[in-house]
């Protein structure tokens, strides 16, 4: 089964954000301009890529952003304070803290003090809440994300068989529950596998749809995937390549290449999941800013 369906992140996010681009002009038409906040604490390699990427959209959209920059030995009470104040800033509709945070934070106590009608990656509590209830909220992005691009490429999970391996709260669960929902891009059958699977190749090659979210580069190869199977590979994992510009290169949680000729479609690293979840970000901010516009 040569050349599957590659399903081009970037060309898909693209689409989205043009999609958004009435909802922005309305707004403007109120004289708001959707704002997101972004708190960058320490300083993670990939944590400030993906801040700077996120600024640049924004920029892209014409929205607002702004990025908090404090030290890595900043304590908690600092942070606290500084979403505190950014809960109270209407230029805001958006607050996003970039994870992860250095290990001296709790990150719990960080999310939940995000106002929930500010919550630009749909992680605090009550986002999470209302996304299991199926109640009207922001969703959280990388999953949103993934939706999306099933969407995009015509691909319907009603009634499919989706296996995700990974649990974490940022992907495995919360798309897990998205896709089994009782909504349009929902009505899977899903089985999320984690670390303690037992058999994993074997439930893994059940999928229809098959979502990698574990952090482990290359790890899913061709005895993990059904013939004719959709793949989603949320993984991005840096490798060590001399022959690279960089010294290394970006590979997913799935070994594209292994699988490849078996699949009827698949997510490349990067270029797949990675420009959703900015995209998603965006959709989020634009969400919080016409709520906040409703209120008015």
């Amino acid at each position: 089964m040569s050349n599957p369906k590659i399903i081009d992140g970037k060309l898909i996010s693209g689409k989205v954000r043009d999609s958004l681009k009435p909802r922005i002009e309305q707004l403007a038409a109120q004289g708001i301009v959707p704002g997101l906040a972004v708190v960058l604490i320490g300083d993670d390699p990939a944590s400030k890529v993906y801040v700077g990427m996120k600024a640049r959209a924004f920029e892209n959209m014409n929205l607002y952003s702004e990025t908090f920059r404090l030290p890595a030995e900043t304590d908690q009470k600092t942070v606290l304070n500084l979403i505190d104040s950014l809960n109270n800033d209407p230029k805001f509709h958006g607050i996003l803290v970039q994870l992860p945070l250095p290990p001296h934070l709790d990150e719990m106590k960080v999310i939940l003090a995000i106002d929930p009608a500010k919550d630009a990656d749909g992680l605090h509590p009550v986002s999470l809440g209302k996304m299991v209830l199926e109640v009207d909220g922001p969703l959280p992005c990388t999953p949103n994300g993934i939706r999306m691009l099933l969407k995009y490429s015509d691909i319907d999970p009603g009634g499919k068989h989706v296996v995700v391996i990974g649990r974490s709260n940022i992907v495995g669960k919360p798309v897990a529950n998205l896709l089994m929902q009782k909504r349009e891009l929902g009505n899977a059958t899903v089985t999320v596998c984690h670390s303690k699977t037992k058999d994993l190749p074997a439930i893994a090659s059940q999928a229809d749809i098959l979502i990698a979210a574990i952090g482990r580069p290359e790890f899913v190869d061709h005895k993990y995937v059904k013939k004719g199977a959709v793949v989603i590979d949320v993984g991005v994992n840096r490798i060590d390549d001399p022959a690279a510009k960089r010294g290394y290169r970006l590979v997913g949680d799935v070994n594209f290449d292994d699988v490849k000729d078996i699949v009827a479609a698949i997510t490349p690293v990067p270029g797949g999941v990675g420009p959703m979840t900015i995209s998603m970000l965006i959709v989020n901010t634009v969400y919080l800013a016409e709520n906040f516009a409703s209120k008015k």
